[in-house]
């Protein structure tokens, strides 16, 4: 009867989708080369995996409208991460743990066990007390069509973590045992708790992996944890921790314990669009990471959630990014190299003197494209430099880099006529020879990657086709850039 049940909501949401999904192709906020649902509603990435030769990704969703609403999961696969087959649902709600208008299957992962595909997700539902989360198992022998686990949920709230605050479970192996973190409360500070388990049905409570000493908020939203070189990463969202959407952790840690010690600490991204990454790995042994495109209307900074629901959809991810463990203990995020797939028009400059006259650049057709390039410190003697991006219709975006006061911001305030907001970060260049800037400018979205991808911005920008100008000009002396590369990118949806 349950898996009776969840084809019949699998099936209903289908022939919504189908419905709607022509229409919102030519939709004109529509992406080029991110992710993005065919129809509806998306937010967290969800169950991110490489299994039987595809990248898989899952995602929250609402196949009904444009916001966020009871949750489902999203599927569709992928050769490169950027050209993508959408499959059935994988998730709906059927059951009692996880069927409520404004609960449903929320976020989770993905691993491969005994062959089959498996997901862990947090089911939400509400009997009149208040909303209870606890953590779901649902598998599948193909990969395509899952069947919950009759013996769901397989983990309830630990005592003093309150029921409302306990989801988002990241699990993994490793050395023949599962384990498995998800985010917590108590006493209203952020918890990540871990788990582990011989089989993936039955498991039991390790430790308090780590957790705020409200530094980091109330609430850390979908943790994620995994090795890197010879340290452990620990990633999450944080609630009631003001500006911060996305963290990092870098330390050690014991699989005896499930103790968590971290030394350094650093923002994923600075911009307002960035929210609850997951991570994978590769079958190259590459790290990916993907993060939500956007934040909920609890942060400090958010406006909405953009117009593009009046398309009919609302959501999509940034550009997956590789994460690498600098020299510093920090860590990078790179585009991943499969974007260079995409390039198209490319345009080429050794060198270029800047001063205070505006001078335009052309990468693709300025709304859609890739810019590099290298700010060469040694030979700069302005104040600052700015970058005018996505200009044309009196509106703009700017991205600023104020040399005197150490200071990088992106300013969409006169963007759109819709977003607004100035995010901001420290920019350190003490002995450093030269400051490398990375951009990806997609038809709803900016993302800035700067400082060998250790400080980078990611922010939506609702533009129009006519605001397709790119500008440059220094503040109080000159900037000399070098290895200029610019690029249109083709479009992965026609």
């Amino acid at each position: 009867m349950s898996i009776e049940l969840m084809n019949q909501s699998i099936l209903k949401a289908q022939c919504e989708i189908n419905s709607k999904k022509e229409m919102i192709r030519r939709g004109k906020m529509r992406q080029h080369y991110h992710f993005m649902p065919e129809a509806g509603w998306l937010n967290d990435p969800n169950g991110l995996i490489y299994f039987r030769g595809k990248y898989h990704f899952f995602y929250q969703y609402n196949p009904y409208s444009g916001f966020w609403d009871s949750m489902h999961w999203g599927h569709a696969v992928s050769d490169d991460m950027l050209h993508w087959d959408y499959l059935p649902l994988a998730l709906a709600p059927s059951e009692q743990y996880d069927n409520h208008p404004k609960g449903g299957c929320f976020s989770g992962s993905a691993i491969e066990h005994n062959g089959k595909l498996f997901l862990m997700y947090t089911g939400t539902m509400n009997e009149g007390s208040g909303f209870e989360q606890t953590q779901c198992i649902a598998y599948s022998e193909d990969g395509i069509h899952f069947e919950k686990y009759e013996g769901n949920p397989v983990i309830t709230a630990p005592e003093g973590i309150p029921t409302d605050m306990f989801r988002d479970p990241k699990v993994w192996k490793h050395e023949g045992t599962y384990y498995m973190v998800c985010g917590a409360s108590c006493n209203n500070r952020g918890q990540a708790l871990i788990y582990r388990s011989e089989d993936m049905l039955c498991w039991e409570f390790l430790n308090v992996l780590a957790e705020s000493r409200g530094e980091w908020g109330t609430m850390w939203e979908c943790p994620d944890f995994y090795p890197i070189g010879d340290k452990y990463v620990l990633t999450f969202s944080p609630m009631g921790s003001g500006d911060h959407t996305s963290v990092y952790l870098v330390g050690d840690f014991d699989y005896k314990t499930g103790r968590f010690d971290s030394h350094v600490s650093g923002e994923i991204d600075w911009g307002f669009d960035y929210y609850a990454p997951q991570s994978f790995l590769a079958p190259d042994g590459r790290r990916i990471m993907i993060g939500w495109a956007n934040e909920w209307e609890w942060m400090p900074l958010w406006k909405d959630w953009g117009p593009t629901y009046k398309e009919g959809w609302c959501g999509f991810f940034n550009i997956p990014t590789e994460v690498r463990l600098a020299e510093d203990g920090k860590l990078q995020f790179l585009p991943i190299k499969e974007i260079e797939n995409l390039r198209q028009d490319p345009q080429y400059q050794e060198t270029l003197v800047v001063t205070d006259e505006e001078i335009e650049l052309k990468a693709g057709d300025g709304v859609v494209f890739e810019l590099k390039m290298k700010i060469d410190l040694e030979q700069t003697d302005a104040d600052k430099l700015e970058l005018d991006l996505r200009y044309g219709e009196g509106k703009k975006t700017v991205c600023l880099f104020d040399f005197q006061k150490g200071e990088m911001s992106v300013d969409r305030n006169d963007a759109d006529g819709w977003s607004r907001g100035i995010s901001k970060s420290v920019m350190y260049l003490k002995g450093k020879k030269e400051l490398d800037v990375h951009i990806l400018s997609d038809k709803s979205s900016l993302e800035i990657f700067t400082d060998q991808y250790r400080n980078n911005h990611s922010n939506n920008i609702f533009a129009t086709e006519a605001q397709n100008q790119l500008k440059i000009h220094a503040y109080g002396g000159n900037v000399a850039i070098k290895d200029i590369e610019m690029y249109k990118i083709k479009n992965c949806y026609c």
